[in-house]
């Protein structure tokens, strides 16, 4: 049905809007989430004389490389996922074969994202520098608010697309 391949540019273009909008955030208000990352990886906030604190990170040079690394990423998200709208949009006539190799990039993306935010918030910041230590600077419950929406769309969007019907005659028939 063309309506499920409308959704699925829709969600692509809805996810772009995101990223985009949060790397734009993090630029223009950049001293407030560099304070997170700042406290996250110096281990600040932990519990008091937990056995982790070695692996505290108290460079700044290396919090602004974390943080640029975060947001290069970000805006590289919002380009995939909006790449793969535009990618989406161009083949919606076409054949289910050929609408389904068009979600390369919205897979690469969505990968991407599930790697920022699932690898990098959950288990590099959350795990490694014990951030769910931390009362005021866990970003783990947004995190996983975020890469469960990923998944979630993801899933949808990969599902198997078939041809679409012939207006006309209602068969289905290969558009491309």
């Amino acid at each position: 049905m063309l309506i499920t391949r409308y959704a699925k540019m829709i969600m692509s273009l809805s996810l772009a809007a995101f990223c985009l909008l949060v790397a734009f955030d993090n630029i223009t208000d950049y001293g407030t989430n560099y304070a997170a990352v700042q406290h996250v990886l110096s281990m600040d906030t932990t519990f008091p004389g937990n056995a982790l604190m070695y692996r505290a990170i108290t460079n700044p040079a290396l919090w602004h490389l974390a943080y640029a690394v975060i947001i290069a990423v970000e805006i590289i998200l919002g380009f995939l996922f909006l790449a793969g709208a535009v990618r989406l949009f161009q083949v919606r006539h076409a054949s289910g074969a050929v609408f389904n190799q068009a979600k390369t990039l919205f897979v690469a993306g969505a990968t991407l994202a599930f790697l920022l935010w699932y690898l990098g918030f959950m288990v590099v910041a959350g795990e490694w520098f014990a951030m769910w230590q931390s009362k005021d600077w866990n970003f783990q419950e947004p995190s996983f608010r975020i890469y469960v929406t990923v998944l979630a769309v993801l899933i949808f969007v990969a599902l198997p697309d078939g041809d679409l019907p012939d207006a006309t005659t209602g068969t289905r028939t290969d558009r491309s």
